[in-house]
């Protein structure tokens, strides 16, 4: 099923298509009494409905059953078995998504919603949902979590997790109410599927936009839609899918392109100290490679992906080229990122920096007046996967690779370098965050354990 959509990208609203998953209520009544709803996809409930029966104890068996029928257009399924169940059933409302769960909403709930007039600025929606990615990564020691967040414009409010996606939003009502806090006209964001049930509890709580990762069902659509709630799935890097009620995001503008430049990301290699393809690894929500292209993406009117493997970033609107001079190394990468560029220069980076300063990006390019490579250097080296490159070096690198060389800096006697020193970006980056590469899965994960006040200055410094 596909729904009409609008999708914010690169500073603007445009219209496009998505299809939603499928959600259907099932009445389930057994031998003439109503004993519960169940919410899930609809399709084989005869399934669904007999595995339900039979983890609650009620059934060992197909014999167990005299009679399933299932009316899918009226969501019914009346159940005879050959034995009575229990007449005093005391429910437990389970961590699993549904199960047990109703979810009417009263007209009057409805109507109040409309009638909040709040509005946010995009910014202010990516904002939060950073803070929720940071939070759930600090606090949380297995998979298999969900988390979510209440906010507004002066950030953060309340944080929860649980086994349950519904769940999450139960913990943040019941501190709300310990808390004596209205969420009327905040927002909220989720790490898992928006469902009906979701959509009926933050309804309650005067929530005006629900925002997710991933992707809302088509009932929780009409249910937003009907409650005046903005509903955004796939919040992904520095974009997001709106489904409903767009008039409550403010679309703000993206700041100038740097003219005459390609960005180029390098995500080759062969990652053998990682033991794992580096531009995929997760971090604050997104890959390295969502966050680096989420900056170029912002800086320049064309960028580029240098990759052998296309069907890996099949999901980042950019083109994609292959190396010119297969299995040659990051060299490689630079030449064809350069021949295929459309501009007369290129900024060319790594994969692996995922804390990338678009401030720091800029300082670089501006430097290139006459010169044919603009190097970083800062007390850690010179930075050539940093660093700016003009096509006038193809010929050169063409040259050291059909000789066999490799290293990066084995064209540079045949250009002119200009050596730019960390007094060009020492007040935006300070730390040299820019420059950080992770090459070790040793690397990775204390960069996964760092302390949130550096998490907090790395995203001060993306902003």
């Amino acid at each position: 099923m596909k729904r009409r959509i609008q999708r914010f990208e690169k500073g603007r609203m445009r219209l496009n298509e998505r299809s939603v998953v499928q959600e259907a209520p099932l009445r389930l009544t057994v031998n003439g009494r109503e004993l519960a709803t169940l919410i899930g996809s609809p399709h084989q409930l005869h399934l669904l409905v007999a595995g339900f029966l039979h983890n609650q104890g009620f059934v060992e068996n197909l014999d167990d059953f005299q009679c399933l029928g299932i009316c899918q257009e009226f969501g019914v399924a009346h159940v005879r078995l050959a034995k009575e169940i229990t007449a005093r059933l005391v429910p437990t409302l389970t961590s699993g998504c549904g199960t047990g769960v109703s979810f009417n909403l009263a007209g009057t709930e409805l109507r109040s919603m409309q009638q909040q007039d709040v509005c946010y600025p995009a910014a202010t929606v990516f904002a939060l949902m950073q803070d929720l990615n940071r939070l759930a990564e600090q606090y949380r020691c297995h998979g298999g979590i969900h988390s979510a967040a209440v906010g507004d414009d002066s950030g953060l409010l309340l944080y929860a997790e649980d086994l349950g996606r519904h769940n999450t939003f139960d913990r943040i009502a019941g501190e709300a109410l310990f808390r004596d806090l209205d969420l009327a006209g905040k927002m909220l964001v989720t790490s898992g599927r928006v469902s009906t049930e979701m959509v009926a509890k933050a309804a309650r709580l005067g929530i005006v936009l629900i925002a997710s990762r991933t992707s809302p069902t088509n009932m929780a659509i009409e249910m937003c839609e009907a409650a005046g709630i903005s509903l955004i799935g796939y919040l992904r890097g520095e974009s997001f899918e709106l489904f409903s009620h767009p008039e409550r995001i403010v679309a703000t503008p993206v700041a100038g392109k740097i003219p005459g430049v390609t960005g180029v990301i390098l995500a080759g290699g062969a990652s053998l100290r990682m033991q794992s393809d580096k531009s995929l690894l997760p971090l604050q929500g997104a890959r390295f490679i969502d966050h680096v292209h989420g900056v170029l993406d912002e800086l320049f009117d064309e960028v580029l992906i240098v990759t052998n493997s296309p069907e890996s970033y099949i999901d980042i609107d950019c083109r994609k080229v292959p190396d010119i001079h297969v299995g040659k190394g990051v060299l490689a990468g630079i030449h064809s990122g350069l021949w295929h560029a459309s501009h007369g220069k290129a900024f060319v980076v790594a994969c692996d920096m995922p804390f990338i300063n678009p401030q720091v990006v800029r300082s670089i390019c501006t430097e290139a007046v006459s010169a044919d490579v603009v190097l970083p250097v800062h007390a850690g080296g010179f930075e050539p996967l940093h660093a700016l490159y003009r096509k006038s070096c193809i010929d050169a690198i063409a040259e050291q690779l059909e000789a066999g060389q490799r290293r990066i800096v084995s064209f540079f006697p045949q250009v002119h370098v200009r050596n730019l020193a960390d007094e060009a970006w020492q007040d935006v980056d300070p730390q040299g965050l820019s420059f950080r590469n992770i090459n070790t899965p040793e690397e990775y994960f204390r960069l996964r354990g760092e302390s949130p006040d550096l998490r907090l200055a790395i995203k001060e410094q993306q902003a």
